[in-house]
């Protein structure tokens, strides 16, 4: 089992787990039900195929969980599972991988920032915390950074990994990625909301024939 330790916090209130794919993501695509949650249409629909759903107080509570630590959460920095929201409505929200579609599906429609990170370009030990003033890292292809300071992120023995605005470059999975690590970034103030995010995250990648486990 993996370990995972936690710095004291008064609002976090994180779910995480691993998962464990039968082959390479390069060879399993997501399927046409998980892709369809991805659309506006199961975004905006009366009777919402997911089993939740996110509004204006499950997105303030967020900005207040990722402010907390002195990080402002607004324009490019804003949380992923705001991002998610305009990408969608703008219908620029593709496919990628089943991990991160998988991923994604979960926090569009619960409202909480997730990430997903490749357990073998990562290095163990793994920690949650805040990021201390000056830490970045880059975040895409592109080479673009993003400032981390005051933000919660996953680190690991490089640094900080992930966190709920944008994950690192390097620890991103890819066609080659095989096992994962996801974290759902939740808040007390909307207590067992990411726990209920995580078990159906996991019934959506077991459909897959996808394993997950607890994190210790």
């Amino acid at each position: 089992m993996l370990t995972l330790s936690v710095d004291p916090h008064p609002l976090l209130e994180i779910a995480a787990f691993t998962a464990t794919f039968p082959r390479r993501l390069g060879e399993m695509p997501a399927g046409e039900a998980l892709r369809g949650l991805l659309s506006l249409a199961a975004l905006e629909a009366p009777e919402a195929p997911a089993p939740m759903r996110a509004d204006d107080a499950v997105r303030g509570a967020i900005r207040d969980l990722l402010r907390h630590g002195g990080y402002k959460p607004t324009g490019r920095g804003k949380p992923a599972s705001e991002y998610l929201i305009r990408a969608v409505t703008d219908g620029a929200l593709g496919t990628i991988n089943l991990a991160v579609d998988a991923c994604n599906v979960v926090s569009l429609h619960s409202g909480l920032p997730i990430s997903v990170v490749d357990l073998d370009r990562a290095k163990a030990p793994l920690r949650v915390g805040v990021a201390p003033a000056g830490a970045e890292y880059v975040f895409n292809a592109s080479g673009q950074t993003i400032a981390l300071g005051g933000l919660l992120c996953l680190f690991d023995a490089e640094g900080p990994c992930a966190n709920g605005v944008k994950d690192a470059q390097r620890t991103k999975t890819n066609d080659d990625t095989t096992r994962t690590v996801s974290v759902l970034w939740g808040t007390r103030a909307l207590p067992g909301r990411a726990a209920e995010a995580a078990q159906w995250y996991r019934a959506l990648l077991a459909e897959a024939g996808v394993q997950t486990e607890d994190v210790g």
